[in-house]
């Protein structure tokens, strides 16, 4: 059976992750001082503002305006005429403590309360995360997201250098993949956008795009000669980041995760502490099913959790191996459930995430970053995981 599957990715400076990085730094800069912090950070950003809003709970002070100056600075922003200065735009702040009725759930569980067991976190919210994990590419993600992030990345890379200096912090990449049989055979097309300085051609942009940026990161081995480039195909692209279009935070989540190949349950990430289930259950549901395929129990495995807010245990746990498993998803759900803690505190603990590691994740994708040897991408369970299956 044939079909396409497509992902896209965005630069560190489109005006989401611009927002989504924000917010992480300034979960950062609190948790390297109070690990126990209670955070929900949001940006949004629009020309010549950005607004950081929340609910945040913590013993220790952060100077946020100058956290998301610094941000914006680093992301090259640092020019008027690039339609954003991190030196003159406004910040303003809306920040309030963290709801005392969802504190209370938070810090002494349901099963607590009820004297089940002893007291534990519950989670942050209800909601739906999926993790997913696939042995087509060596991140284990699916082939388009993954290639998608690596143009993205490169992108970045070759502005920064300064080689090309008419390239603009703000771009995007989207690729989509010829499956067959449910592996993936071929490029389809790439699709690349970058903004760019005025004056230079459109001619000069695609022949740096194919050259420097697609050919470096895509192998010959899957481009035929019916790929179709679309290098920034609007024709022009100078008016962009935040002038161009307004950022919020978690507005990029199939980016985050594994680009609309696998459901996503809703939430975004970023700016949230690891009592949020949102994030921290994400990673735990990607941990584990990085896990299954490491172990060599299945080639796919998609991990789906559920939770009540203040509720430590999760109210819902399935594994799908889509018919790759050498024991059956219920006998993986099992094995799962006997090495690995799904509760809050289990996941914050194993996955060891009161430090301030979030920034980092906040552009190019959440899961397969082999640049940064996440916790949730280790396949230390595996051992276990099939001495448990037996």
């Amino acid at each position: 059976m044939r079909k396409l599957l497509t992902a896209e990715s965005v630069t560190a400076g489109h005006p989401d992750k611009l927002c989504d990085q924000v917010s992480d730094a300034v979960l950062d800069a609190i948790l390297a001082e109070d690990p126990n912090a209670r955070v929900a950070c949001e940006t949004c950003a629009t020309t010549g503002l950005l607004l950081v809003m929340g609910e945040i709970t913590t013993t220790t002070y952060v100077p946020i305006q100058d956290i998301a100056r610094g941000v914006v600075l680093d992301l090259g922003y640092n020019r008027a005429k690039f339609g954003f200065d991190g030196h003159t735009c406004a910040v303003l702040t809306a920040v309030n403590e963290q709801s005392p009725d969802i504190s209370k759930g938070v810090s002494m569980a349901l099963e607590a309360r009820e004297g089940k067991s002893a007291a534990q976190t519950g989670a942050g919210d209800q909601g739906m995360m999926f993790g997913y994990a696939s042995d087509e590419t060596p991140q284990l993600l699916p082939l388009p997201i993954a290639t998608a992030h690596q143009l993205a990345r490169r992108m970045d890379q070759l502005r920064r250098q300064g080689d090309h200096r008419w390239m603009r912090p703000d771009g995007k990449s989207q690729v989509s993949v010829v499956y067959e049989d449910g592996r993936p055979v071929a490029i389809h097309n790439v699709v690349i956008s970058t903004q760019h300085d005025e004056k230079v051609s459109q001619a000069v942009i695609r022949e740096v795009m194919m050259e420097q940026v697609i050919r470096q990161v895509i192998p010959d081995h899957l481009l035929t000669p019916s790929t179709e480039f679309l290098v920034n195909p609007s024709g022009r692209f100078v008016m962009g980041g935040p002038a161009g279009d307004s950022g919020l935070t978690g507005r990029k989540i199939i980016v985050d995760t594994y680009g609309g190949v696998v459901p996503h349950g809703g939430g975004c990430f970023s700016g949230k502490d690891p009592t949020k289930v949102d994030r921290s259950g994400a990673y735990m549901a990607r941990y584990a099913a990085v896990n299954v395929v490491k172990a060599g129990l299945a080639s796919r495995c998609q991990m789906a959790l559920a939770y009540a807010i203040g509720r430590a245990e999760p109210v819902s746990f399935t594994v799908d191996t889509f018919g790759t498993g050498q024991a059956s998803d219920q006998q993986i759900e099992q094995a799962l459930l006997k090495v690995m803690d799904f509760t809050p505190d289990g996941i914050i603990s194993t996955l060891r995430l009161r430090r301030p590691i979030y920034r980092q994740t906040a552009a190019y994708g959440h899961f397969g970053r082999e640049d940064l040897n996440l916790p949730w991408d280790q396949g230390d369970k595996a051992e276990a995981l099939k001495a448990a299956i037996g």
